[in-house]
């Protein structure tokens, strides 16, 4: 599910909260899903533990996932909150490339569609 590019320039622990983020953004990981452990995910990605534990302290940080003792990590209910606000975002940036076009004269029409594909 997770790979990693060893000839990124990025760090690696950078490109595990990227790419944990995607699956959570996309609901490939549902909220209140448990995650693999840090030593889990180490092995499975063949990285230092540390590494791992430090993506998962970011991503917590942030809001994606959280941690209960003796039990794991796993995919908060923040993310709905952070989903409708990266979504908010990229509807302003829309409407503003919108209004761009139509100071030029050029007129778009567009309909919404939710997840499911229907308007």
């Amino acid at each position: 599910m997770l790979q990693i590019d060893y000839s990124s320039r990025a760090p690696i622990y950078e490109q595990l909260v990227d790419k944990i983020k995607t699956l959570i953004v996309k609901n490939i990981l549902k909220v209140n899903e448990q995650m693999l452990t840090v030593r889990e995910l180490a092995s499975q990605l063949t990285i230092n533990p540390n590494t791992v534990q430090r993506a998962y302290r970011i991503l917590e940080e942030e809001g994606y996932i959280y941690s209960v003792t003796g039990k794991g990590s796993f995919v908060s209910e923040q993310i709905v909150k952070i989903r409708e606000n990266q979504a908010r975002a990229e509807l302003l940036k829309l409407d503003e490339a919108i209004d761009r076009l139509e100071s030029l004269g050029i007129y778009v029409e567009y309909k919404f569609k939710k997840g499911d594909g229907t308007e």
